[in-house]
C-alpha cells in the first residue's frame, strides 16, 4: 500500500492510499460473502445463496462498492500506524474510481491531534511565577479561626417561641397570597412557610415589611418585582401580597467557650476545637494557593503556546462545559433549556460564548500531555495500579457497580490524572 500524507488547516490531513489489484481483490469475495449472509431468496437457506444469484441481485457496481468499503476498513488503520498519524474522530472518505482489475486509490481528510508550538523561553515565565508564589505563604489568622466558629455556633442555634414582634434574624412562619391585577399568581401562596427574617430570600422590601409583626398579626401591602426576576412575566411588575404572621422564634446561639466545645465531639476545650480549626483552614489555604501557583503557570504556558485548534476538539469540550455546567444547575432545580429560555439565548450563542474558555481548558490540556512526551515523563506501573486499588476498593462498597467497571478504561484515565500531576509538580520544580 501507497500512503501519501498532505497536512491541511484546522490540524487537519489528507490521505491519499492506494492498493495494487493484487492486494485488495480478494475483498471483493469478502464483499459477497457480507451481502450474502442477509440476503432472502426463495428456495435458498438464508447464507446459502449462490454467488450468481447475489450478483444479479445487486448488480456488480455494488459489490465494487462494498468491497472497496471493506478496503478502507482495513487499510485505513495500518496507514495510520505506517504514517504515524493521531487521528481524532469520523474521516470524511472519497472512495475514487472502483474498477475490477485495476489499482485502487481513495483520499480521506481526518483532523488530527494538533503540534504544539512552546518557545524555550516558557521556562524563564514558569521560573518568575514560582519565585513569586515561594515568597507567598498560607496563613490563617485568630480572625478567621474566629469566624469558623461563628459559623458552627450559628448552625446549632436554638428556636425559642417568644410572645413579641418579629425582628431582622428571627425564623418565622407566614401565611401568604400574592395577586396580580386580582389573580393569584401561579405559586402564590403558602401556609406557614418558614423565613428567616434578614436573609433575602424574597424579593426586596418583603422581609422588612414583617418586622414589627406579632403572631396573629396581618398585613397588605404592593411591592415591585425585581427587573431581573426569574418568572419574566413578573419581572418589574406591581403585585398585592397579603400575610399573616405565624409563629415568632428567636434564634438561642450557644455561647462560644469550653462547654461548646464539648458539644461539638471529643473535644475537651476550645482551644482544641481552635487547633483542629487552625489545621483544617491551613490546609485548605495551601491546597488554595497550589492551584492559584498552578493555574498561574498554565495560563502563561497557553498564552505562549501556538496550537491550531481541530473543530472537533472544541466541540468535545463544549460538550464537557455543558454538562458541567447542568450539574451546577441542578440544586436550584434549573435545567440547561430552562436557563436559555429565562437567558433568551440560544445553545449555539452560549456556546459561541464558552469557545474562548473551551480553546483555553482544551490547550492546558493539550500542553500538559506534550510536555509529559517531551520530558519522558512516565507514571510506573506500580504508581497506578495502587491508585486503580483504591478506587475499586470504593466500588466495592457501592452494589452492582464493581461488575460494570470498565477496568482498561479505569487504568488509562489513572495513568492520565497521575501523568498530569507528575508534569505539574515538574513545571513547579523549575
Amino acid at each position: 500500500m501507497n500512503v501519501t500524507v498532505k497536512k491541511l488547516p484546522e490540524s487537519k490531513v489528507e490521505m491519499t492510499m492506494t492498493l495494487p489489484w493484487e492486494e485488495w481483490q480478494g475483498e471483493i469475495e469478502h464483499a459477497v460473502e457480507g451481502m450474502g449472509k442477509e440476503l432472502k431468496v426463495p428456495g435458498f437457506r438464508k447464507g446459502k445463496v449462490p454467488r450468481h444469484v447475489i450478483e444479479q441481485r445487486f448488480g456488480n457496481p455494488a459489490i465494487m462498492v462494498e468491497a472497496a468499503e471493506h478496503v478502507v476498513s482495513h487499510s485505513y488503520a495500518k496507514a495510520l500506524k505506517q504514517e504515524n498519524v493521531q487521528a481524532i474522530g469520523h474521516p470524511e472518505v472519497n472512495l475514487g474510481k472502483i474498477e475490477k482489475g485495476q489499482d485502487f486509490t481513495y483520499t480521506l481528510v481526518t483532523a488530527v491531534m494538533p503540534e504544539i508550538t512552546l518557545d524555550d523561553d516558557f521556562r524563564k515565565a514558569v521560573k518568575k511565577i514560582n519565585t513569586d508564589f515561594a515568597k507567598k505563604e498560607a496563613i490563617v489568622d485568630d480572625q478567621a479561626i474566629m469566624a469558623e466558629l461563628e459559623k458552627l455556633a450559628n448552625m446549632r442555634a436554638k428556636l425559642v417561641t417568644v410572645n413579641r414582634e418579629a425582628k431582622l434574624g428571627d425564623n418565622v412562619l407566614v401565611d401568604f397570597t400574592v395577586m396580580r391585577d386580582g389573580v393569584l399568581i401561579d405559586g402564590g401562596k403558602s401556609e406557614k412557610h418558614p423565613l428567616v427574617l434578614g436573609k433575602g430570600v424574597f424579593i426586596p422590601g418583603f422581609e422588612e415589611k414583617l418586622v414589627g409583626m406579632k403572631e396573629g398579626g396581618e398585613a397588605s401591602f404592593e411591592l415591585i418585582f425585581p427587573a431581573e426576576y426569574h418568572a419574566k412575566h413578573l419581572a418589574g411588575k406591581l403585585a398585592t401580597f397579603a400575610v399573616k404572621m405565624g409563629v415568632v422564634q428567636e434564634r438561642e446561639v450557644p455561647v462560644i467557650d469550653d462547654a461548646f466545645a464539648k458539644s461539638l465531639g471529643k473535644f475537651e476545650t476550645l482551644d482544641a476545637v481552635k487547633t483542629m480549626i487552625h489545621m483544617g483552614m491551613l490546609e485548605e489555604k495551601k491546597e488554595q494557593l497550589k492551584q492559584e501557583h498552578r493555574t498561574e503557570i498554565l495560563d502563561a504556558l497557553v498564552s505562549e503556546a501556538t496550537i491550531e485548534y481541530p473543530q472537533i476538539l472544541i466541540e468535545q469540550e463544549l460538550v464537557r462545559m455543558t454538562h458541567d455546567f447542568e450539574e451546577q444547575l441542578k440544586p436550584v432545580g434549573v435545567t440547561f433549556d430552562v436557563y436559555l429560555e429565562q437567558m433568551k439565548k440560544t445553545k449555539e450563542a452560549i456556546e459561541a460564548e464558552w469557545t474562548p474558555q473551551a480553546k483555553k481548558r482544551l490547550a492546558a490540556q493539550l500542553i500538559v500531555e506534550w510536555l509529559a512526551k517531551e520530558e519522558a515523563i512516565e507514571v510506573p506501573s506500580t504508581e497506578i495500579e495502587a491508585e486503580m486499588n483504591k478506587a475499586l476498593q470504593y466500588y466495592k462498597s457501592e452494589k452492582d457497580m464493581e461488575k460494570n467497571i470498565d477496568t482498561g478504561r479505569l487504568y488509562s484515565a489513572v495513568e492520565g490524572q497521575l501523568r498530569n500531576q507528575k508534569v505539574l509538580a515538574w513545571l513547579e520544580s523549575l
